[in-house]
């Protein structure tokens, strides 16, 4: 298993308490992509840019499309524009690989993230599944950190573990970065869209 993929069964065992935004998710889902990718020495960061190896095979076809995806020449692209470009629509994307691979069944209500579908889909019980939950249950510090940074999770605490390579603190961080943004343009939308009612309402 993938960390985008233990992140994503978490996010899905956690919807009813913790309800995501789809957006959010495919950011974080976007930042584990490339925290895996940093742990197959498939890129390593200068600063905030992206500086791709010569890339493995990796095991998982959605991890080779991420690797894929990166800008193979100078100047390369920033962590923060990458993880935009590639977040957009990602949660579908792993909801559509975990469905192929039947590990997804579909029920009647779903969490606001899942796109629009017939029914909510909703975890088999699988060896993927209890791995994920075994990764969760032992606090495992990557994947703690990156639920903590999409909120399905508390941020640790005192004598919580933490993650100690660079690369990915810069990539949790971004991720964090990003959300806080996305959360403002909601916001600001929002605030948009309340202002136009009112000016039709004539307040």
């Amino acid at each position: 298993m993938t960390t985008p993929r233990d992140l994503l069964i978490a996010a899905m065992d956690m919807a009813a308490s913790r309800p995501l935004e789809r957006g959010n998710l495919s950011l974080a889902l976007a930042g584990a992509e490339m925290i895996d990718l940093l742990s197959a020495q498939a890129v390593r960061l200068d600063g905030d840019q992206i500086v791709p190896s010569h890339p493995p095979a990796m095991a998982d076809r959605l991890l080779d499309e991420a690797a894929s995806s990166l800008v193979r020449e100078a100047p390369y692209e920033s962590l923060e524009n990458w993880l935009w470009r590639r977040g957009r629509g990602l949660s579908t994307a792993y909801l559509d690989a975990l469905e192929a691979e039947g590990q997804l069944t579909r029920q009647r209500r779903r969490p606001r993230w899942m796109p629009s579908r017939t029914g909510q889909m909703v975890l088999v019980d699988s060896p993927a599944r209890r791995e994920a939950a075994d990764r969760w249950t032992s606090d495992e510090p990557v994947l703690a950190a990156l639920a903590a940074v999409v909120g399905i999770r508390d941020k640790p605490i005192g004598d919580s573990p933490s993650v100690a390579d660079d690369a990915v603190a810069t990539v949790l961080a971004t991720v964090d970065d990003a959300l806080r943004d996305l959360e403002f343009q909601r916001q600001r939308r929002a605030l948009d869209e309340a202002a136009f009612d009112n000016i039709w309402r004539g307040e």
